[in-house]
């Protein structure tokens, strides 16, 4: 096994797993980004996120996908959107070794806190979350607004 920082050609192998991922949660349509959003959103100018990915013999079989924000108590934090095994090499250690990659890089950058959401039905994740020494936290929603939301607001609510 091999954990190394991702480059634009491992894309589509990211997409991949983005994609078992949307699958794993029943979600399956869910996933409108390509490669070439993924290309240029995590290597132009200004890079949107970072990526670990962790290979076994040269195939990209995990990753986990982070990025910066700025918590307005803590200050620099780092958010884990994806930490994805392929199905295949889950119980090998991979997936506990790609987040202790992403949790060593946050030392290292000195974040004062490492976030990411876990589904309620996910148990065997919130089990290996709590094992690690991670809080779930039962008191705070997750608030999002998809496009369609966004679009509404925008044409109805700004008048």
């Amino acid at each position: 096994m091999n954990i190394r920082k991702g480059k634009p050609e491992d894309m589509e192998a990211v997409l991949g797993l983005i994609q078992e991922l949307a699958n794993f949660e029943k979600e399956p349509e869910a996933v409108l980004i390509t490669v070439e959003d993924l290309v240029r959103d995590g290597f132009g100018p200004v890079p949107l996120f970072n990526v670990f990915v962790a290979e076994v013999e040269s195939e990209v079989v995990g990753i986990a996908l982070y990025y910066y924000r700025y918590s307005t108590w803590k200050g620099k934090t780092i958010h884990l959107e994806d930490l994805v095994v392929k199905e295949k090499m889950r119980g090998t250690g991979l997936g506990y070794a790609l987040y202790s990659e992403i949790i060593k890089k946050g030392k290292k950058d000195k974040v004062r806190r490492i976030e990411w959401n876990v589904l309620d039905w996910n148990t065997p994740a919130v089990e290996f979350y709590k094992k690690s020494g991670a809080k779930i936290l039962d008191d705070w929603k997750v608030a999002q607004m998809d496009e369609a939301a966004i679009n509404y607001f925008v044409e109805n609510k700004l008048k």
